[in-house]
């Protein structure tokens, strides 16, 4: 059985494909940054508020149809949805913006704090005041 010899190795080709992803990421860095800006100057422009788009932590969530074969509220473990939650305390909240969403400064940071940063503010100002 001849073997054809082409001009790439895998390995050249792998290389390939990590370049063009990392010029891929940037591009979407690029769009991304673009949209928020958008998205800012319509949210300055008219007023609105994280509870208007419904990303209020008060506002309670639509329910979403469950997958069928599964119970509504059940997790795909078979567990209740709310078994993580059991017996834990609630932590105060640290942070707020002022709009409804609080955050109590432990795990990943949430969408509204990371904007919020990415806006210029500090995280001191974007603490609870007692």
């Amino acid at each position: 059985m001849a073997t054809r010899k082409s001009g790439s190795t895998l390995k050249a080709i792998q290389e390939q494909i990590a370049a063009l992803q990392a010029k891929a990421e940037a591009i979407r860095q690029q769009e991304v940054g673009g949209v928020i800006a958008k998205i800012k100057d319509a949210i300055a422009h008219y007023g609105l508020t994280a509870a208007d788009l419904g990303l209020a932590g008060t506002a309670p969530k639509a329910a979403k149809p469950s997958a069928p074969g599964r119970e509504a509220g059940r997790k795909p473990g078979g567990g209740p949805a709310s078994a993580a939650r059991k017996g834990k305390p609630m932590r105060a909240a640290k942070y707020t913006d002022g709009q409804g969403n609080t955050w109590s400064g432990v795990g990943k940071r949430p969408n509204w704090f990371k904007a919020a940063l990415a806006a210029g503010k500090k995280e001191d100002e974007l603490l609870v005041k007692s």
